[in-house]
């Protein structure tokens, strides 16, 4: 019986892990965001340190990385970084998010 709750018990811990994406984040190549932003179901929380804007967010709809690089440069401008989801974007395709967005 004790096997079994344990099992059980991991079981669950183990779902819990699998079902929290990784957050999402970007910097943006200039300017300034809002402070809070959602796009596409992620919230987006912006703060600017020493003129570098830092964004991250949590949740958002299920889309390949390099859409949501690109719905987010529509609303925030160009990039520097942009991870989604975990997948991080190389430099070849943040150039294509930003252009995409110009």
């Amino acid at each position: 019986m004790r096997m079994l709750a344990f099992a059980a018990a991991t079981m669950l811990s183990a779902t819990a892990a699998i079902a929290q994406p990784a957050p999402n984040s970007l910097v943006l190549s200039a300017g300034s965001a809002p402070e809070r932003t959602i796009i596409d179901g992620a919230t987006w929380t912006c703060a600017s340190d020493n003129n570098v804007v830092t964004c991250t967010s949590t949740g958002g709809s299920s889309q390949p990385a390099a859409r949501a690089c690109r719905r987010a440069v529509a609303r925030f401008g160009a990039v520097q970084s942009f991870t989604w989801r975990g997948q991080s974007l190389s430099a070849d395709q943040l150039a294509q998010c930003n252009q995409a967005a110009a």
